[in-house]
Parts: C-alpha cells; sequence; structure tokens
C-alpha cells in the first residue's frame, strides 16, 4: 500500500531522501565562502568590465558592510533592501548582509519608483543598500540608505569575525506579481539556501576552475542560484554588461571570450542561444535554463549540455532538473527532469489526494526547498502551504508541501512532463505575472472602467504576449501610446501589454466571472488608437504643430530601415504605429539598443511607447542630435 500511495512521488523514499534531508549538517553559505578567502584570499570572486575583486576583497568589504549596517541598527532577522545594479557591488552587498544575520531584498533598479515604494513599505525595510550613483532613484519613506563607499585600499584585516546565521534564519526575500494585484514577498531561509548550494555543485561538479555567468537580473530569484553556488565552490563569478546579456549573439560571443563554463540563461534565450554556430572547442559545458515552457531542444552537434530547470520561487529557485536531449533523439517536447536532491514531488487532485501514475494533478512541492511564506500575510501563506497526509500505517505521516498551481503528469521513465498554469498566471519571458496586478493599474487610468488581460500566443507561435482589453468609461477610449506611457511608469517593462483592445464591456459567465473564451481573439481589429483622438488625429502621438528638426528625413529613413529590419519586414510607413505590426516590449528594448548604436542617441523605454512609429522616434533622434550640436557649438 506505501508504494501504491506514493505512485505519483518521483522521489519514492520520502523518509530516507526528500524530507530528512531538513535534518542534515548545516553549514551557511558565509561559512563557506570566508573559508574559501581565508586560505585563497587573491582567488577572482567576481569579474565584470570595470575589473575584478578577490575573494579576500569581497569578505572583507562586506564585512565592512555588515558593521555599517549594525551601527545604522540593523538588527538579525531585519529585512534589508538592496537597490544597486547588478554587479559586483550587489553581491558585495547581499553578503554583508547575511553576515549582520539580515536577509536581503533585491530590488530591480529599473522598476518604477511607485512598485518600489510599495515593496519596501510592505515588506518593513528599514534600510536600503545603495550607490551613490542610484540613491537619487530611491523613493522616499520610511527608510534609510547606507551608500557603498568607493572600494577602500587592500589593507587591514581581511578575515574579521564573522556572524554565523542559523538554519532557520531568514536569508532573503523575493517580490512576485500578486494575484489580488499586489505583489507578494516570498521569504526563503539559509536553509533553504543551503540546500540549493549543496545541490547545484554536486549536480554540476562545479569548483575554483570554474568561470560562472551572472545573466538574470537581481530582482529574478535566478540570480540567487547564479550568485551563491559558484561563490560557496571558490569559482568566479563574471557580468556582461546589459546590452550583451539580452542579445544571443553578443551573449555567446561574450561567453566564449570569458571561457564561461557553466551559465544560466532564460529559456527564451537559450532557445535561440543554443542554435547559434559554436566552436568545438568552447569552455562552456553546461547551459542552465528555465523560468518558461522549453519548446525546443539542441543540436546533435552542440558542444555543452543544455539542462533544463522549473521551479518557482517559493521553493528556493530550482525544484526539478533535467537534462535535454537533441533533436537527433526525440521530438517531444522536453520535460522538467526529476525532484534535485533534497526534494519531493507530489502529483495531487484537488482534494490533494494522489492521482494515479501518469495522470495529471498539481505538482506539489515538500522538503527543504520549500519556504518559509510570504511575508506579512498568514492567510495566504496557510492557503498555498499545506500539510498533506503521505502514505498508510504503518508508514503514514503528514508533510508539509507548496501547491504551485501547475498541472504535470509523471512520465513512464520518472520524468515530469509540465502541462500549464491552473489558475490565470502566465510567464513572460521567465517572469512569473498575475494579470490582475497589470488590470489594477490600467484601471486607475483616466477614462478606463474596466479591463481584463490575457495571454496570447502570436501568429508566428513565438513566446506568449500580453493583451488588455479595455472598456471606456463613456466611450471616449484613451490612446494605446498614453496607456502604455503610463503603464511603464507603474510596472515593469515585461508587464506592459503588447495590444490595447477596445470592448463595449467584458464578458461574463453565469457565476459572474471573465469569460476569457469570448473576449475577441488574436485578429481584433478594435484596437486602441495608436495615437491622436479615436477619430484618428496624429498618427504619431506627436505635436504637428510643434514642427520637425533639422536633417530629421535623413534620419527618418534610417530608422525606418532599422525599425523594418527587427521587425522583419520589407518596410514600414512612417506613421504606422509599431506595436500594431508586429512590435512587443522585448523589440522595444532591442530597438532602444539599435538607435543608441546607430545614431548615438540614447532614448528610455517610455519614449518608445509614447511615441511608437518612425516618424515620431526620428523627430526626437533628430532634435537631440540637433541639441547636441548646438552644445557642442556653444562650447
Amino acid at each position: 500500500m506505501r508504494e501504491t500511495m506514493l505512485s505519483n512521488v518521483t522521489s519514492i523514499n520520502v523518509e530516507d531522501q526528500g524530507l530528512s534531508a531538513a535534518e542534515s549538517v548545516f553549514t551557511s553559505i558565509c561559512t563557506q565562502i570566508a573559508a574559501w578567502a581565508k586560505d585563497n584570499p587573491d582567488a577572482i570572486a567576481l569579474a565584470d568590465s570595470a575589473g575584478t575583486l578577490t575573494y579576500g576583497e569581497l569578505v572583507r568589504r562586506a564585512g565592512s558592510v555588515a558593521t555599517r549596517l549594525r551601527t545604522a541598527g540593523v538588527a538579525p532577522g531585519d529585512c534589508v533592501g538592496v537597490f544597486l545594479d547588478r554587479s559586483p557591488d550587489f553581491v558585495v552587498a547581499a553578503l554583508g548582509i547575511f553576515l549582520a544575520r539580515a536577509a536581503y531584498l533585491p530590488i530591480d533598479i529599473t522598476s518604477p519608483g511607485e512598485r518600489v515604494a510599495f515593496v519596501l513599505t510592505d515588506a518593513a525595510v528599514g534600510t536600503v543598500v545603495t550607490s551613490a550613483n542610484q540613491r537619487p532613484r530611491l523613493p522616499e519613506g520610511q527608510w534609510g540608505s547606507l551608500v557603498l563607499d568607493v572600494p577602500e585600499p587592500r589593507t587591514g584585516d581581511q578575515h574579521a569575525p564573522l556572524a554565523e546565521p542559523g538554519p532557520d534564519d531568514l536569508a532573503y526575500v523575493i517580490y512576485t506579481s500578486g494575484s489580488t494585484g499586489r505583489p507578494k514577498g516570498v521569504e526563503l531561509t539559509h536553509a533553504n539556501l543551503a540546500n540549493l548550494v549543496q545541490w547545484h555543485v554536486t549536480a554540476f561538479g562545479v569548483g575554483p576552475t570554474d568561470q560562472a555567468g551572472q545573466v538574470a537580473s537581481v530582482g529574478f530569484d535566478a540570480a540567487v542560484w547564479e550568485i551563491w553556488p559558484h561563490l560557496a565552490a571558490g569559482a568566479t563569478l563574471h557580468f556582461p554588461d546589459d546590452d550583451t546579456r539580452k542579445q544571443p549573439q553578443l551573449l555567446r560571443d561574450w561567453m566564449i571570450e570569458q571561457k564561461i563554463t557553466i551559465s544560466f540563461v532564460p529559456t527564451a534565450l537559450a532557445e535561440q542561444v543554443i542554435h547559434l554556430s559554436w566552436p568545438a572547442g568552447t569552455a562552456l559545458r553546461t547551459l542552465l535554463t528555465g523560468a518558461d515552457v522549453l519548446h525546443r531542444r539542441p543540436p546533435a552537434d552542440l558542444p555543452f549540455q543544455l539542462v533544463n530547470n522549473y521551479g518557482p520561487t517559493e521553493c528556493t529557485v530550482v525544484s526539478t532538473s533535467g537534462a535535454v536531449a537533441t533533436d537527433a533523439e526525440t521530438q517531444t517536447t522536453p520535460s522538467i527532469g526529476r525532484p534535485i536532491d533534497g526534494a519531493t514531488a507530489l502529483i495531487l487532485d484537488d482534494a490533494l489526494r494522489p492521482v494515479p501514475a501518469g495522470e495529471p494533478g498539481e505538482l506539489c512541492m515538500a522538503g527543504p526547498l520549500v519556504g518559509r511564506g510570504y511575508r506579512n500575510d498568514p492567510d495566504l501563506t496557510a492557503a498555498r502551504f499545506v500539510t498533506v497526509a503521505c502514505g498508510d500505517e504503518p508508514y503514514a505521516r503528514t508533510v508539509r508541501v507548496y501547491r504551485t498551481g501547475d498541472q504535470v503528469r509523471l512520465l513512464e521513465n520518472g520524468e515530469i512532463a509540465f502541462l500549464g498554469r491552473l489558475d490565470k498566471q502566465v510567464k513572460i519571458r521567465g517572469y512569473r505575472i498575475e494579470p490582475a496586478e497589470i488590470v489594477a493599474a490600467i484601471d486607475r487610468f483616466p477614462g478606463v472602467a474596466a479591463s481584463a488581460v490575457v495571454a496570447q500566443l502570436p501568429s508566428d507561435g513565438a513566446e506568449p504576449e500580453l493583451v488588455a482589453y479595455v472598456v471606456a468609461t463613456g466611450g471616449d477610449y484613451p490612446r494605446a501610446a498614453d496607456l502604455r506611457a503610463f503603464l511603464a511608469s507603474k510596472l515593469p517593462e515585461y508587464m506592459v501589454p503588447v495590444r490595447f483592445v477596445r470592448v463595449d464591456a467584458l464578458p461574463m459567465t453565469i457565476n459572474g466571472k471573465l469569460d476569457e473564451s469570448a473576449l475577441p481573439g488574436k485578429a481584433a481589429e478594435n484596437l486602441l488608437p495608436a495615437g491622436g483622438d479615436p477619430a484618428g488625429g496624429d498618427p504619431a502621438g506627436g505635436d504637428p504643430a510643434g514642427g520637425v528638426p533639422e536633417g530629421s528625413d535623413s534620419v527618418q529613413a534610417q530608422m525606418a530601415a532599422v525599425v523594418a529590419s527587427l521587425l522583419k519586414l520589407p518596410a514600414i510607413e512612417a506613421d504606422e504605429n509599431i506595436f500594431l505590426v508586429g512590435g512587443h516590449s522585448m523589440l522595444a528594448m532591442q530597438l532602444v539598443l539599435r538607435i543608441r548604436q546607430t545614431f548615438g542617441v540614447k532614448l528610455a523605454l517610455r519614449e518608445v511607447f509614447s511615441a511608437p512609429t518612425v516618424a515620431g522616434l526620428s523627430a526626437e533622434v533628430a532634435r537631440r542630435q540637433s541639441a547636441d550640436t548646438t552644445a557642442e557649438g556653444a562650447r
């Protein structure tokens, strides 16, 4: 009966494998890094385009941060914000927070100020570690700031006494999109982190000779996975610049140049990277991917291994993992692998009972990877972190599990097939998104009576894209450009919908819930006006009476070529809205980069949203160039 009851558990031996792992000897990440630094103080820990930082320097600088935090009143168990870009300084700050026995809360510096303020307030943050150049962007609130100093000379004690966090101490808090329209903070402990580190180092044979990449944004929990296991193993962590980490060809070239041996790359980017040409002698041996559904397999001649990974933030980044066979071996969609060491996977029905082997059910994770819960939200914690019964007497026991909300089934080979979300949560470019949070922002725009947001696959079958359906107050619909710019000031760019569709009313089921199946499909033509007024007006969203800067005609010709190339179109009209002919937020980011490369002008992403036409962008570029020329002449 015991095996029958647990036939859906991929780690069958619950007592000996998944659940007893929490009782193993605990060694904190601080102790592991400090031990390596003491014996190898000159080994390179962190490297970017600005230089390198040794392990001795890392520990000394982190110790200085810890001392300053304690002096500022930070106590064990406090949550400290980190408002820094993806850089060695971020690692110094996070390790310093660990040494103060506090938890770090990573904040993406590109997030709108309103969201940053909400997260800091909700998490009850009293201190934020930042830098002199980022401090002006930090919203004001009930928190103080600790501005990192310029790196000190290599003098003094590099191995000052370090605090030792306990296994139950909070390590970090990461905010994800919330189903109520409010982001929610996920709390993870040092025991959770230690389990991830131990599995990763063992599974991938990581050691001091490894050169690892740090590609993910700091607010994405994959960054936790990229940073701590590699530093615990004495490896060197490399930071590509933002342009490099977002472009497949540039990222490949950087990995080859830096002799990267192991790196994580988000799914959408990894699917492109693996189909580039790679030299047979590349140093890269393992490419880790995850955060979204992997649709493509690697070619047979790829000189490194692709490993697909799955895991919600609530389960310390990675819950399941598996090497992906090449497309020459199988044409099926890659699985999400098997539970990692210390993890137990249960596939349950709505009543939290095991489903028959091979049948679909909700994936629930147990073991030392399961986090503490949601910060300051006991009700949501109780709903998602639950206790279930496993087995019959005399082996019956209860275990604490996290309900992922993902539907899966167990394959014959013991791997797990991902089938989709059970709720309305979606993933866009690896980020977990609750459409309700976007809806809450749209509904705050003047003139919007109601809205709905869903994820749809575009006609080319690429990544899902967000589509917003808008009901106007009094029938006077807002301009898409205005709404897009408004959302860009409130939400991260990956949460800004690609298309905005006007509807007279949102379709409802007989139970009063949104009937998504009755919403206009991908071919909907009733889009919000791109610019001007709803009847037509200025398609570019600009000011026709404002005049056109001198030289804008030549700029417009170049701009048209750049935009058409990105959209893979033979040509594009000057007043066509980029987002209505195939554009999306990822393309907008690429466009910002191409504009900088072509014209030497650095536009903000929200400026593309505000003037999403060749004419509008060309006028702004020409204006900037004219202003720069005038300023240069004045000097």
